[in-house]
C-alpha cells in the first residue's frame, strides 16, 4: 500500500517550496543586473546560466508534478513510474551545482596565490560529482523504475550526494581559512574580511545541509519520495548561495567620512582672493576601498589591499598686486627729465 502523504505528499511540498525558490532567484538575478551592470561578460554568462538552469528546473519539477498528481491521479502504484521530466531534475541540479562549486573554488585558487594543489583536488571531487549525478539520471531514464533503481544503483545516488557534501565542506574549510589569514596581514580591512568569512560559513553550511538531508532520507527512506522532496530544493540553495555572494559586494566595501573642503580666507590688505585648502576624499571610504574588490568575482586579493595614503592637495592662487598710483612704476630718469621741462 502506497503512503500518499510520504510520496505524493512529500513531492507536492517540495515542488511548492522549489518554485518559492525560483521567485527569490530571479529577484537576486534582476539585483545584479541593475547594481552591476559593468561586470564581465563572463560573471553575467554564469548568472544567466544559473537563471536559466533554475527556470529549467522548476519547469521539470512543475512537469513532475503534473504526471504524478494529475495524469496518474487515483493511481497511487503509478509511484513506482520514474518520469524523464524527473530524471532530468537530478542532472540539472548537478550542473548547476558544479558551476556554482567552480565559481568559489576559483575564488580559493586565487586567494591561495595560484595554489593547484588545493584548488586541482577539489575542482576533480566536483566533476566526480557531477559525473555520478549523469550516470544516476540516464539510468533512472533507462530503468524507469524506482525499486529497480534502488536495487542497482543506490551506491551512484549516494555517491554523488556525498561528493557534493564533501566539495561544500572544503569549500567552506578553506575559504574561511584563507580569509582568516588575510586578516591577520591587512588589520584596516579586518571588519571587510569577519564579514566574508560569516558569509563563506554561513552560505557553505547551508548547501552543506541541504546535501546532507536529502542523503539521510535517500538512505533511510528509500521507497518513499521525501528524498526527492529535500533534492528539489538543493539547486535553490546553491543558486542563491552564488547570486547573494555576487551582489554582497557593494555592501560588504565599507562607507567612509568624506572630508568636505574647508576654506582659509586671506586677510590680505590688498584685497587677495581667499586660498582653498581641499582634503582629499577619506581612504576609507567607499570609491577609495573598490580597488580592494574584485569586481567580477568579488575576490579580495592580496595586492589590492595595500594601505592608501591620505593626499593633502593645496591649491595656491597667484595675486598680482597693483597700485593705483601710475608714478610708482615711472623710472627715475624719467622723474628728472619732467621737472627740468
Amino acid at each position: 500500500m502506497v503512503d500518499v502523504p510520504m510520496t505524493f505528499g512529500a513531492l507536492l511540498i517540495g515542488g511548492i517550496l522549489a518554485v518559492m525558490f525560483s521567485g527569490l532567484t530571479i529577484a537576486q538575478s534582476v539585483v545584479f543586473l541593475k547594481m552591476y551592470p559593468k561586470d564581465k561578460i563572463l560573471v553575467k554568462l554564469l548568472v544567466f546560466g544559473v537563471w536559466l538552469l533554475d527556470m529549467l528546473h522548476s519547469f521539470f519539477v512543475s512537469q513532475t508534478l503534473w504526471n504524478y498528481l494529475i495524469v496518474n491521479f487515483g493511481n497511487p502504484e503509478g509511484i513506482d513510474v520514474i518520469p524523464t521530466s524527473l530524471a532530468l531534475t537530478i542532472v540539472v541540479t548537478a550542473i548547476l551545482t558544479f558551476g556554482v562549486h567552480c565559481f568559489f573554488i576559483y575564488r580559493i585558487f586565487v586567494l591561495a596565490k595560484n595554489n593547484y594543489f588545493i584548488a586541482v583536488p577539489i575542482l576533480l571531487t566536483a566533476a566526480a560529482r557531477l559525473c555520478f549525478a549523469c550516470l544516476t539520471t540516464s539510468k533512472l531514464i533507462e530503468l524507469r523504475s524506482l525499486e529497480v533503481f534502488v536495487k542497482l544503483y543506490t551506491w551512484s545516488f549516494t555517491t554523488g550526494l556525498t561528493l557534493s557534501a564533501v566539495v561544500d565542506v572544503f569549500i567552506t574549510g578553506f575559504m574561511c581559512y584563507l580569509l582568516r589569514t588575510r586578516r591577520n596581514q591587512y588589520s584596516s580591512m579586518n571588519k571587510v574580511l569577519d564579514t566574508l568569512i560569516l558569509y563563506a560559513f554561513e552560505n557553505g553550511v547551508l548547501t552543506t545541509l541541504a546535501a546532507l538531508l536529502s542523503l539521510i532520507t535517500w538512505l533511510t527512506m528509500k521507497h518513499n519520495l521525501i528524498f526527492l522532496a529535500t533534492h528539489f530544493i538543493i539547486i535553490k540553495f546553491y543558486a542563491n548561495s552564488l547570486l547573494a555572494t555576487l551582489n554582497a559586494r557593494k555592501q560588504l566595501q565599507p562607507g567612509g567620512i568624506t572630508m568636505h573642503a574647508t576654506n582659509l580666507r586671506s586677510n590680505s590688505v590688498s584685497g587677495g582672493v581667499s586660498e582653498p585648502i581641499v582634503l582629499g576624499s577619506d581612504p576609507f571610504s567607499r570609491k577609495a576601498r573598490s580597488n580592494n574588490f574584485h569586481d567580477s568575482v568579488g575576490v579580495v586579493e592580496e595586492e589590492e589591499m595595500k594601505d592608501t595614503q591620505l593626499r593633502i592637495t593645496v591649491n595656491t592662487t597667484h595675486m598680482r598686486i597693483t597700485d593705483s598710483r601710475e608714478n610708482l612704476s615711472t623710472p627715475a630718469s624719467g622723474r628728472g627729465q619732467s621737472s627740468a621741462v
